[in-house]
């Protein structure tokens, strides 16, 4: 390994090789972004995220197969009034289905005779407060995001026509008529429009703060852009790839993945990134020659930072585990990105330091001593020399030698304080959930929730096949308290044997009892099928409909984190065993992470729910949370650790701590701090899901940079001594340590 880090150091520093590496990414980049489309090209718009084999899934391919009705994709009008509607505000209705029924807009399919039914009628199907009105506008399938656009707008400008003034953007706290625009066409063009210059705000914001942070930590404008544009090469040749793979539909991507992938790419490259040019800066004040200096500080940190790409990459693939689509999607995205950056960090921007040197860090230049004394004699004045190390930081670092025990105590005792607020949390799976309040088509359902009955907004699909035999199912349903009522049974159109049902709930259809109680209505049904004679009652039986899918996407979720945690952790371990050669350390390098997230965990849930008022987070936040931090945590730990067995090989183990301390405080906190800040980004896009990961997940990063590296792994290395190192190398290689501690 020596050796050959040696070879790739020379390599990589010299003077005609930094050429090449240079030309090489370069030309990767230029040439695959024109034979490759981006990535940002082949995103997906859909929603379905359960497995094929889902029963909510299967029943929805039945509907569509068996008991589709042709009328078209609907948009809902959801038609408003606190008050109460009135006969003006009907007549309004009547003449805007007039119009559509002779002049419709783009992509219209079909819309009900509205215009021609008498206002008793439409009164008769309004909410029972009469407040609230529901009327479809049906579209072709066919009917693209682009279409269906300028038929909104269309609508909104008969809307506009028929009341005198814009009801669709009304504020609803407003007297007056409101008009909202939701179901499926609704929520899909409220969705588009949230994403549609996402990526170039987030990367925008991204880039910004990263400048500005690494200008206020550094102080050089110079060696602010250095990482930045390493990073922006990783990720011009990181959009090709995945545009590739995913034109070739080897992988699926989305509007999120490519959001927080953006974050994930700019922050953790950022931090490689200064792993080598602040070790590039101390070398620089030991050697004058700035090739010398670049190939020692390389082999001194190439190791930690592949180490760290690869623990982080590894962790984030075993999304891959994961049967739902929103983990599963991440996987490869994710590691690539990491993957790649690691390799640029000790390729590409090693060959741009080569070529600046010192001039990167202007206007505080690091100099040897008697490049210093040189400079002093000639100009005739004393030079300001730079602090080795800060007051600050060898006091924490005589704090963690000379009293691990209270700092371990307390850190664990507010560590798990905060984590016991975790059996607290409250989760949500709806998609509409993840929306801002204010948007438009989530208005108008929220409208439906409240003044239309509980199921009204979401009715149980029910299908049975009946193998030909007469089943009387919907009395099974009818017996359950949770149902309200069960609609007519309809006979399936190429198949006589299927039956389906639609069931109204009397609950929210969207809480927890209603969601838990999907079980039980499928077998109920099931019972019913197997009274009957029919085999493999079972498998006979399929509920559909999103509370069915709410259901599934929990029992789905929870499966893959069972899953995909232990097998993060067992990962993570044998490569930190690996590169450590220490069972000990791996063990509570580990814990330490893991009692971070938990931290991260409990203490997010107190900023959102207790600060910002947030009734529950998403239930995918979790297990994101957890892969982010594990894998992301490990990786200051191992710059931390890897410094502490460096210098305990020639000194004092407390003596080579308290000096690890002082050397990576400075460039871990200012890696922590810029990978926060880039998770904090996050919450300037519209969605609450990233809104949730950025926070909890920048809170976890914030913990791990300031409490858990500087001050709880360095006093659990303290309290176990040598012991630390077993049982690799550095077992016996601190014995004479041991001896000079004494």
């Amino acid at each position: 390994m020596k050796k050959w880090l040696n070879i790739w150091s020379k390599g990589v520093t010299g003077k005609k090789t930094r050429w090449a590496s240079l030309g090489i990414w370069i030309a990767l980049v230029v040439g695959l972004s024109f034979i490759w489309p981006q990535v940002s090209d082949e995103t997906t718009n859909s929603n379905q995220l359960l497995p094929e084999d889902a029963m909510s899934v299967e029943a929805s391919e039945l509907m569509d197969e068996q008991f589709a009705t042709d009328a078209g994709t609907p948009l809902l009008l959801v038609w408003y009034r606190e008050a109460g509607l009135t006969t003006e505000d009907y007549q309004v209705i009547q003449g805007l289905y007039d119009t559509l029924s002779t002049s419709p807009v783009t992509g219209q399919k079909s819309v009900p005779p509205f215009g021609k039914a008498p206002v008793e009628a439409l009164k008769a199907s309004a909410s029972e407060d009469g407040s609230a009105l529901t009327t479809p506008v049906f579209f072709k399938a066919e009917a693209g995001e682009e279409a269906l656009n300028e038929a909104l707008d269309e609508l909104e400008t008969h809307i506009t026509a028929e009341t005198g003034e814009n009801r669709v953007v009304s504020n609803l706290s407003d007297s007056g008529l409101h008009v909202r625009f939701s179901g499926p066409v609704g929520i899909q063009t409220d969705a588009g429009k949230l994403f549609a210059n996402a990526d170039v705000t987030l990367l925008i914001a991204t880039v910004l703060l990263v400048l500005i942070l690494l200008i206020i930590l550094y102080r050089s404008p110079i060696l602010a852009v250095v990482p930045l544009i390493a990073v922006g090469v990783a990720y011009g040749l990181i959009n090709p790839l995945l545009g590739f793979l995913a034109e070739n539909d080897w992988i699926v991507i989305d509007a999120q993945t490519t959001s927080i992938m953006t974050v994930l790419l700019f922050g953790a490259g950022t931090d490689y990134c200064l792993f080598l040019v602040s070790r590039y800066r101390d070398e620089l004040r030991h050697v004058e020659s700035k090739y010398e200096a670049l190939e020692r500080a390389l082999k001194a940190s190439s190791g930690a930072i592949m180490m760290s790409s690869l623990t982080t990459m590894l962790g984030l693939l075993t999304l891959g585990l994961a049967i739902y689509a929103s983990y599963n999607r991440f996987a490869v995205p994710f590691s690539m990105a990491i993957f790649i950056m690691g390799i640029a960090a000790v390729t590409f921007l090693p060959a741009i330091l080569s070529l600046l040197g010192r001039f990167a860090f202007i206007p505080f230049v690091p100099r040897t001593e008697k490049m210093i004394q040189d400079i002093e004699q000639k100009k005739g004045k004393k030079m300001r020399q730079p602090k080795q190390r800060s007051r600050f930081s060898k006091w924490i670092g005589n704090v963690v030698t000379e009293k691990p025990w209270p700092i371990i105590v307390s850190i664990v005792v507010v560590f798990g304080v905060l984590a016991a607020f975790i059996p607290k949390m409250q989760y949500t799976y709806g998609l509409l959930d993840s929306f801002p309040e204010d948007m438009p088509s989530r208005e108008g359902f929220t409208i439906i929730q409240e003044h239309y009955p509980p199921g009204e907004a979401a009715p149980v699909n029910v299908i049975v096949d009946t193998e030909g035999k007469d089943v009387a199912f919907t009395e099974a349903l009818t017996e359950l308290s949770y149902v309200d009522r069960v609609g007519e049974v309809r006979t399936g159109a190429k198949d006589a044997n299927y039956a389906q049902a639609q069931v109204i709930l009397n609950v929210d259809p969207y809480s927890d009892e209603a969601v838990n109680a999907i079980p039980e209505m499928r077998d109920a049904v099931s019972d019913s099928l197997e009274s009957a004679g029919i085999s493999d009652a079972a498998e006979s039986v399929w509920v559909g409909g999103e509370t069915a899918t709410l259901y599934e996407t929990e029992e789905t979720t929870s499966r893959d984190q069972n899953v995909i945690i232990p097998v993060v952790l067992l990962i993570i371990g044998l490569l930190l065993f690996t590169y450590l050669r220490s069972f000990v350390a791996t063990i509570y390098l580990l814990g330490t992470v893991v009692l971070s997230y938990a931290a991260a965990l409990g203490l997010g849930w107190i900023i959102l729910h207790y600060v910002f008022s947030v009734s529950a987070i998403q239930g995918l936040i979790p297990l994101y949370s957890f892969v982010f931090l594990v894998a992301l945590g490990v990786d200051y730990n191992i710059f931390l650790i890897s410094t502490i067995w460096r210098k305990a090989k020639s000194l004092p183990l407390k003596q080579a701590i308290n000096e690890s301390v002082g050397e990576t405080g400075s460039v871990i906190s200012s890696a922590g701090l810029i990978l926060a800040g880039t998770f904090s980004v996050l919450a300037v896009l519209p969605l609450q899901l990233l809104v949730h990961i950025g926070t909890i997940t920048a809170l976890g990063i914030m913990l791990d940079t300031f409490v858990v590296r500087p001050l709880l792994v360095p006093a659990i290395t303290t309290v176990l001594g040598r012991f630390a190192f077993w049982p690799g190398r550095m077992w016996k290689e601190t014995e004479h340590t041991k001896k000079e501690e004494g």
